[in-house]
């Protein structure tokens, strides 16, 4: 009977990994033929000759993305809104769950249906613009950092987690002992809590630097566009090119604009990735124990 047990948690491990495998070469593959394409010779591209590996390897297309001034200064702005956005959705959104999660607070369901409510309906696109350009937020740095610094669901991710993880004899024990609840917070839940406040800033720091709509809706200025706009006006203006040329002028301006897709997608990509391993070790963590909404 052991055996037969043994066997069939066997199987299902071997079922698993093999999942596994294939969705990891699901989401690997194309990122390295996307790799492939951006060292290729646009002939090969445009041929659809390049599939893991470079063909006629060429560094020019991360030239052609460079060479345009916007793209450093893209690059300062994103990573500025990815810095300053993600500290502040932390200072928002740990509290608010911390709060939330304490049953002494009066009106805490209320509030939590509030916050849930958010989820599912919104005052829609012309409303909160008018909002924004009321509270003189309108084409500014802020634009992108304060109107939508809150998440719902990263409040009630942080919530779950404060609620399983800080026994309530912890805050009696502090309270005996002359704690108040900003030093208990400080000092006692907010240690304790690395692995959530991991989770939620890598979440909060994917989507700043991912952030696209928000800019093209409430920037004008482009020295505030942030890297993604930037690079799809590049992308746009290249294949508007591409449209109206005539001859070998559109056939090189349309292998140009190919190239430029993939080097840019590279280029927007990397740097955020090249944060995940500084958290991993929290990730999993924060994730499971936060994953049960309650």
């Amino acid at each position: 009977m052991l055996t037969k047990k043994k066997f069939r948690f066997s199987l299902f491990d071997f079922f698993l990994y093999i999942f596994m495998i294939i969705v990891v070469l699901l989401i690997l593959l194309p990122m390295i033929h996307m790799l492939a394409v951006s060292f290729s010779s646009d002939v090969y591209v445009m041929q659809g000759k390049v599939g893991l590996w470079p063909k006629g390897f060429t560094a020019k297309t991360y030239g052609y993305v460079f060479e345009d001034d916007r793209i450093f200064r893209s690059y300062g702005n994103t990573i500025l809104y990815t810095v300053v956005g993600t500290l502040v959705g932390l200072a928002v959104n740990i509290p608010a769950a911390y709060a939330l999660s304490r049953r002494d607070l009066w009106g805490r369901k209320a509030l939590m249906g509030l916050f849930v409510f958010t989820m599912f309906f919104s005052g829609g696109l012309i409303p909160i613009f008018l909002t924004v350009q009321e509270l003189g937020l309108y084409n500014s740095f802020w634009v992108m950092v304060v109107p939508f610094s809150v998440s719902a669901y990263n409040v009630i991710v942080a919530r779950t987690f404060f609620e399983t993880s800080l026994p309530p004899d912890l805050w009696d024990a502090a309270q005996i002992d002359g704690c108040g609840n900003l030093r208990f917070f400080f000092t006692i839940a907010l240690p304790l809590s690395k692995a959530v406040i991991s989770v939620i800033a890598l979440w909060t720091a994917v989507g700043q630097w991912n952030s696209y709509f928000n800019a093209l809706i409430y920037i004008r200025d482009e020295n505030l566009y942030p890297l993604a706009l930037i690079m799809r006006n590049i992308l746009v203006t290249q294949q508007i090119q591409s449209a109206l040329g005539t001859g070998e002028a559109a056939l090189i301006a349309l292998r140009k604009a190919n190239l430029m897709r993939y080097a840019m997608i590279i280029v927007a990509t990397v740097p955020i990735m090249c944060v995940y391993p500084f958290v991993q070790k929290y990730f999993d963590q924060g994730v499971m124990i936060g994953a049960v909404k309650g």
